[in-house]
């Protein structure tokens, strides 16, 4: 009976942590909704005088990034800007034959009248929060935009993001990504499905209420001064952009979010690539939360829901442990259930789920219709897109609770970077890229028994209790099998 108890207790609280951060979201539903409403009349510089047009940086931090170096400078270049108050900096750590292709293709447009410096450095320390401190100290600009390789910002990008720093109090600028190649296939669909949810809901739900957002590594403009003022970039967490994001908010600094300015970009294509970035990301956060919480908390500065807010937004990918933790002990719920009549009433509990799953079911539509529309055939549209996603997202969860663990941990890893392929149609072709990892990893096994626990589960319905089974969790579990059959044979066949 302890051992039930324990089971009843832990699934509880996972349930309700996910319950809380389901209820966060909605808030951050309402703020949504609200700011359509606001008209943005932040000061902006006139570019018409150009006397008010400061100058810029632009830093390229890449390393090992064949397939796409030309085709990132290629579109820098046509970024429309004086080139008397434009510089631009590729911060290259490469280690292949990329680092010359780059050297010369930046010679051919220096040649053409563009400031564009080749950075490099002796070692990687620090990896990319090295790479962009090491090029902040000789960067010439008032202002430093940041781009990852597969980022391709439209010409009049800086004229977009440039003039609200015309406010002195905004330390950064931040635009929504875009995706060029979301159609590809059913994991970039969802990749995208899940961006577009940060970049939609969040980003402008927590911005338009003063609550701390982040920089997103990328698509976003610093103030120098806000970067030094916070304490410059630090890499002893794998998300940098978050880390410094955090402090500069701590320090006062405001952030303006710009969702109407989208910046294209490249999703992974490959499910090894997307894990690779999925295992930085959560880990990343699980490291900050360890890194800031307590800041967050002592701040004097800050609203107590804005600290509120703050703690959910670094606890973001530990929801991911959450699932796992509920996933696992459902099937053991599911026998307790049936077998001890007299806990029953504990059971209700089990409808937090049920509502955390409508709650992001109500959210995740509002940010679904601003870019593709409404109506009932986007809507039937929706319900497909967001019951694959839910389920393929549970199937990444114990791949990411383990990140999310490690981070918690203190456990060091290294940078791994995101392949990059530059493909964005089904014409193309990643086979033979040569940053793929060829070594399975062995949580693949986990995920193909977790898989085949899951399919239990569904028999389980069948043959609990006295009464002809119990189907109430029949549908999570079906999400979950297909979840993790998703990813078990996607990596072991590493195909799009």
């Amino acid at each position: 009976m302890i051992l039930e108890i324990a089971i009843i207790v832990i699934y509880t609280i996972s349930l309700v942590i996910i319950f809380a951060y389901s209820l966060s979201q909605l808030n951050l539903l309402f703020n949504y909704l609200r700011a359509q409403r606001k008209k943005d009349d932040a000061p902006k510089f006139n570019f018409k005088d150009p006397e008010q047009i400061p100058l810029v940086t632009i830093q390229l931090p890449v390393y090992n990034e064949l397939y796409v170096m030309e085709r990132l400078l290629d579109n820098i270049a046509l970024l429309e800007y004086p080139p008397e108050k434009l510089e631009i900096q590729v911060l290259d750590d490469s280690t292949d034959e990329s680092f010359d292709t780059t050297r010369l293709h930046i010679d051919r447009l220096r040649e053409k009248g563009l400031d564009i410096k080749h950075v490099t450095r002796d070692d990687r320390s620090g990896f990319k929060a090295g790479a962009l401190k090491e090029g902040l100290k000789i960067a010439k600009g008032e202002y430093i935009a940041i781009f990852d390789a597969d980022f391709l910002p439209e010409p009049n990008w800086l004229k977009r993001t440039i003039p609200y720093f015309k406010d002195r109090n905004i330390g950064v600028v931040q635009t929504r990504w875009g995706h060029i190649n979301r159609d590809y296939s059913l994991l970039t669909k969802v990749q995208a499905f899940a961006l577009d949810a940060h970049f939609t809901l969040e980003q402008v739900g927590r911005n338009s209420e003063g609550h701390f957002i982040n920089f997103n590594g990328t698509a976003g403009v610093w103030r120098k001064q806000c970067i030094l003022d916070a304490g410059n970039w630090e890499g002893d967490t794998l998300t940098e952009d978050l880390d410094l994001s955090y402090r500069a908010q701590l320090k006062n600094w405001k952030f303006k979010y710009l969702e109407n300015v989208e910046t294209p970009a490249e999703l992974p294509v490959v499910i090894s690539a997307a894990r690779s970035q999925q295992f930085r990301w959560n880990k990343g956060g699980a490291e900050n939360f360890q890194k800031m919480s307590k800041k967050v908390v002592k701040s004097k500065n800050i609203s107590t829901k804005t600290k509120a807010h703050g703690l959910l937004h670094l606890l973001n990918s530990t929801m991911f442990l959450n699932v796992l933790i509920v996933a696992l002990l459902s099937i053991p719920m599911l026998y307790i259930k049936n077998e001890y009549s007299h806990l029953k009433p504990y059971f209700y509990v089990m409808s937090f789920f049920v509502a955390s799953t409508i709650i992001f079911f109500v959210c995740y539509w509002y940010m679904f219709k601003s870019i593709y529309g409404g109506g009932f055939k986007q809507f039937i549209k929706y319900i497909g897109m967001f019951f694959t996603f839910f389920s393929i997202a549970m199937g990444f969860s114990l791949h990411n609770s383990i990140a999310v663990i490690e981070g918690h941990l203190g456990k060091r890893s290294d940078f791994i970077r995101t392949p990059k392929f530059n493909i964005n149609s089904l014409k193309d072709s990643w086979k033979g890229n040569k940053y793929l990892k060829k070594n399975l990893s062995v949580n693949v096994i986990f995920e193909g028994l977790l898989m085949l626990y899951f399919g239990f589960g569904m028999y389980s319905a069948f043959v609990v209790g006295d009464q002809g089974g119990d189907f109430g969790l029949f549908p999570f579990h079906l999400m979950l099998f297909a979840g993790f059959g998703f990813v078990f044979f996607k990596s072991l066949t590493s195909k799009a």
